[in-house]
């Protein structure tokens, strides 16, 4: 029995999933010739795993370096007890940042995990200063440096396809 909104996929569906994953551009011909079906096969495989929520979008990674954003950071933060009925309004505004790579919104001890991409140092300052620390609604903030980045499909996610 499968958990609920789980789609179940046979074999050629993961393969297709896989390779989409590491290319997202690559032609339906050579799709459907790496995964062994033919092209037509192949098209309506991808529809359906469209159709079904399986794939959601399709997009291109860009390199945030070429950009001039040369340093990343990882800022947690803390909601006064207090604000915390503010805390869909101050994700709201941080998604609406620039720098916001990504955002998490956590159960534990911190209640929000910003992932930001900067110019440099006084950038990710700027930043907190201005989004966070001067929010009074925000208790506590802890930023930490990244200095590697990798982007892959999680082993747990892996193991399914």
């Amino acid at each position: 029995m499968s958990a609920p909104g789980r789609v179940e996929l046979d074999d050629i569906d993961r393969q297709i999933v896989a390779i989409l994953h590491e290319n997202a551009r690559i032609p339906n011909v050579e799709l459907a010739r790496e995964v062994g079906v033919s092209p037509s096969t192949c098209l309506a495989r991808v529809r359906s795993l469209r159709e079904r929520g399986v794939i959601v979008r399709y997009t291109a990674e860009i390199n945030p370096v070429a950009l001039g954003f040369t340093l990343q950071a990882l800022v947690s933060v803390r909601i006064r007890p207090g604000a915390r009925h503010l805390m869909e309004q101050i994700s709201d505004e941080l998604r609406r940042e620039p720098e916001v790579a990504q955002l998490f919104f956590l159960g534990g001890t911190e209640d929000f995990l910003i992932h930001v991409r900067v110019r440099d140092s006084e950038h990710v300052r700027q930043f907190v200063l201005k989004n966070l620390s001067a929010n009074p609604a925000v208790a506590l903030t802890e930023t930490n440096l990244v200095f590697e980045h990798h982007t892959a499909l999680s082993a747990g996610l892996r193991a399914v396809i």
